[in-house]
């Protein structure tokens, strides 16, 4: 392989003739090999910041205007690439400094080279000007900030469109009776569009922790640089940068926070995650549910029908797996997981700076990807297709010994209990005891022991 040598304040360095990075980022490719690599939305985000900052020192009289105008056109250039193509001049890995320092230095230098490529006289440097009024102590901050706050704009129009079929299923099966079950036990009834109102209501307070706390992922600690005091930055520089990058991605980012707090603390991350994570803990609650209510189709419950969308195995003929509901429970897990990664790294780092910041926004990231992408499925694959089994919902709500309940207001729980009782002993029915006992009469038992009107479903209190 062609090389070329750059020398950076270490010393000299051999870099690959055609990469566009320079001497740090190639040493960090060597001294950091093992994990993912740094998540693209990060660099994407790091390239808009270096943008804006060029625009921001250009108008603040801090950097000429053609030096300016090269890093624009750089990184317009860059960020116009597919992923794959940009992928191959960010070669670094997650875990590599706390600070994100070389993947701050990889999108400084390929900007740097990238400005060279459109002028060889261009005289960009990567820390003088293309990290001009920077540190990677608050710009990859920055970068983390705003790529967490697209994830979780992105994740929330996922959610809401499986809140909407679902939504459509609550309608169409408002009136199905179906068994209650409490502590995997029989229980009274109710309609299955009614228990799938506790899945809506559930997805909906979920969507509504996220966007009352996003609001949180706004605040960007550009303009910290080092330490938070802002040394080496031209008054109005952090305002200007956030104005750019709000229009950028028409999201309310702000320069007005705290920038010690911006540098030493991820406690938006955290918060947000959590809310993440709470929202894993539902969908796997759904998830389970709508798989055992499906199971069988002759040895399980039997009350759902879910698409058949591949072979449910090697061996098996004809078998159908639920296999959506599978990969969401999964990507629950992983969720769970990572809140634990996030608190503890967020509880991490000394002083004026958190130095876990790599794998905060990689795991954060991570878990908005998996969610995003198993809800979707879940979604699309499974939710639309999703059908009752009406005659099996009829068959066990007429078994069901729970119906009894209907009794006890009239006749008292004692007397309703030992009709239970016996019926579960005898394997009559709960009708034929209830007339045995004297104290129903069959009119009464009809008028009574109603499972549509046990569940209340049409009360408008």
């Amino acid at each position: 392989m062609a090389y070329r040598e750059e020398a950076d304040t270490i010393g000299t360095v051999k870099v690959p003739a055609t990469a566009l990075w320079g001497p740090q980022t190639e040493r960090s490719r060597h001294n950091f090999m093992t994990g993912p690599l740094m998540p693209l939305p990060v660099i994407r985000a790091l390239l808009r910041i270096k943008r804006a900052a060029a625009v921001a020192n250009r108008d603040l009289g801090e950097i000429q205007e053609q030096k300016a105008q090269l890093i624009i056109q750089a990184v317009d250039t860059l960020s116009a690439l597919d992923d794959a193509k940009l992928q191959q001049d960010f070669p670094l890995h997650v875990y590599q400094t706390g600070s994100g320092t070389q993947t701050n230095m990889n999108v400084n230098e390929v900007i740097a080279h990238q400005t060279q490529r459109l002028d060889v006289t261009s005289g960009v440097l990567a820390n003088d000007d293309v990290n001009h009024s920077q540190s990677s102590n608050d710009t990859f901050p920055t970068a983390m900030t705003i790529t967490a706050a697209v994830a979780v704009h992105n994740l929330l129009v996922v959610v809401d469109r499986l809140i909407a079929e679902f939504q459509k299923k609550e309608m169409a099966y408002q009136h199905v009776v179906k068994v209650g079950r409490t502590h995997l036990q029989d229980a009274t009834p109710l309609t299955f569009g009614q228990e799938i109102s506790g899945w809506v209501s559930m997805l909906t307070h979920d969507r509504d922790y996220l966007k009352t706390l996003a609001p949180t992922l706004l605040e960007l600690p550009i303009g910290g640089t080092a330490v938070g005091t802002g040394l080496n930055t031209a008054p109005g520089f952090a305002a200007a940068v956030a104005t750019q990058l709000a229009a950028d991605y028409d999201l309310a980012f702000t320069a007005k926070t705290n920038k010690f707090f911006g540098l030493a603390a991820h406690s938006g991350l955290t918060v947000v995650h959590g809310a993440l994570t709470t929202l894993a803990s539902d969908l796997m609650k759904i998830a389970n549910d709508i798989r055992f209510l499906a199971s069988g189709p002759r040895a399980g419950y039997g009350e759902l029908n879910i698409p058949a969308n591949e072979p449910g195995s090697s061996i098996m003929p004809g078998k159908v797996n639920p296999t959506q509901a599978e990969a969401l429970t999964m990507a629950a897990t992983r969720v769970m997981g990572n809140d634990v990664t996030m608190t503890v790294a967020a509880s991490q780092g000394n002083f004026e700076m958190n130095v876990y910041k790599p794998i905060l926004i990689a795991t954060f990231l991570e878990s908005t990807d998996v969610l995003a992408g198993t809800v979707a499925g879940f979604t699309t694959k499974l939710v639309q297709g999703l059908t009752v089994n009406a005659e099996r919902m009829a068959e066990l709500v007429d078994q069901s010994l729970m119906l009894v309940t209907a009794l006890s207001p009239h006749i008292g729980y004692h007397a309703s209990a030992a009709i239970a009782q016996e019926a579960e002993r005898s394997g009559k029915t709960l009708r034929e005891v209830a007339l045995q006992s004297g104290k129903v009469t069959a009119d009464q038992f009809t008028a009574w022991v109603d499972p549509l009107k046990m569940t209340n479903v049409d009360r408008q209190d």
